[in-house]
């Protein structure tokens, strides 16, 4: 089957997968402008205020590989569909807070119960399931829900939380968002493992399996034994760590230097369209070219943004340039390290594998913001992380850039 003939076939399932990840990215791209408000409100350190993410971080590192063994066994709709839903009424109940530490660690406990069922892991599996010929584009397009989120999301919870408070902000993102993800996923949906579940039931009656995806690649302990996969895996938690960490405390990196509220938020808006444009064309180069040279290089870029950020009292204009530049470059980041993990790995025991993987990219995400909230409490500047985010960056590129070619799964003799 052709790239053209897949996506004929299976674009309401690609549609549904972007739709539910942008949901699932919400909060990490809303909560640099919660910071703010909830910290006045209570007299909380900002580190204190920012340490949501981290705490569903990591949560996120200890049970992903859980979870992943769960996408094997029974597929991405039944993890996904709860997982929205529960993540709605998480994000809701923050709208509750009273000020006590307790609760706040409390809400964002049950969030990473949500945040694991709904995690990239999810979403990667279910377009590497259903695609061959157009993987990397089908990658692009689903995992473009972040940059959906990271575009709109500001802006819209910036207008909310100036016009109707922090605490309602939070219910209408959760229902608007939340009910439009939860709609999506529940009638289009069908993915690879579905389309396996459905073979087997024809099959044996019953479609129970140890794993539903009948494919070959590495066993868990190959994957974790082999240095490609390694280089990967430590690619990715630097990468992630630096640019969450970014997302994150953009709005108040911005503000601080002298950017308006709104103009802030604004500029949330052309670096979240240059990260779908980034992913859709890395998908294409990704289906052409070899993943270690369009990763590094795209990722590489990102570390101009980090220089500019650091550069004191910046034309507005290299601002820009540089958000768009990040957000072209990090955009792509799930999607690439996605795809070089199933195309080093093969998706026998992808589930599981990129369940480790994941929770490195959760520990990296929830490092970053909890490391840029120290550096800023400690150094008041966010100059010391920009500096370390030019240098990990680079070292993150160079990781990938050295990958060897990866296997052909489909040649004789291959498990």
């Amino acid at each position: 089957m052709t790239a053209g003939q897949e996506f004929r076939r299976h674009w309401p399932m690609v549609l549904a997968a972007m739709i539910g990840f942008s949901f699932t990215s919400v909060i990490t791209a809303a909560m640099g402008l919660f910071i703010g408000p909830i910290s006045r409100e209570f007299g909380w350190s900002i580190t204190l205020a920012s340490s949501g993410v981290s705490i569903t971080a990591v949560l996120t590192f200890l049970f992903s590989p859980l979870f992943g063994l769960f996408i094997d066994k029974w597929g991405v709709r039944r993890m996904a569909l709860p997982g929205l839903v529960l993540k709605a009424g998480v994000i809701a109940s923050l709208s509750l807070l009273t000020g006590a530490v307790w609760q706040w660690f409390a809400v964002w406990i049950a969030y990473s119960v949500a945040a694991l069922m709904t995690k990239s892991t999810v979403w990667t599996a279910s377009a590497n399931s259903t695609f061959q010929a157009g993987r990397g584009l089908a990658l692009g397009l689903v995992l473009s829900g972040s940059a959906l989120a990271q575009a709109f999301t500001p802006l819209i919870s910036e207008y909310l939380i100036r016009h109707h408070g922090w605490r309602m902000a939070f219910v209408w993102l959760a229902a608007g968002w939340g009910s439009l993800a939860i709609g999506t996923c529940l009638f289009w949906l069908r993915d690879g493992y579905e389309l396996s579940r459905k073979a087997r039931r024809e099959q044996d009656g019953t479609g129970a399996s140890e794993s539903l995806l009948d494919v070959p690649g590495l066993t868990v302990g190959e994957a974790l034994r082999d240095g490609a996969v390694i280089r990967i895996a430590i690619s990715t938690f630097l990468v992630m760590m630096v640019t969450i960490g970014l997302v994150v405390h953009q709005f108040r990196i911005l503000t601080g230097a002298g950017f308006s509220a709104q103009t802030a938020a604004l500029a949330a808006l052309p670096a979240g369209l240059a990260g779908i444009a980034g992913k859709l064309i890395t998908g294409w180069l990704l289906d052409r070219y070899p993943a270690r040279w369009v990763g590094g290089l795209t990722i590489g870029a990102t570390a101009v943004t980090f220089l500019i950020l650091v550069w004191p009292q910046a034309p507005v204009w290299t601002v820009v340039a540089a958000l768009i530049v990040n957000g072209y470059a990090s955009g792509t980041k799930l999607q690439i390290v996605g795809y070089v993990t199933a195309a080093y790995t093969g998706m026998r025991k992808f589930g599981t594998i990129f369940g480790f993987m994941a929770s490195l990219i959760a520990a990296g995400s929830g490092l970053g913001p909890l490391l840029g909230g120290w550096i800023f409490d400690t150094w008041h500047s966010y100059a010391p992380g920009l500096w370390a985010g030019v240098v990990l960056t680079l070292v993150s590129a160079g990781l990938l850039l050295g990958l060897p070619p990866y296997p052909d799964w489909k040649a004789p003799g291959r498990s």
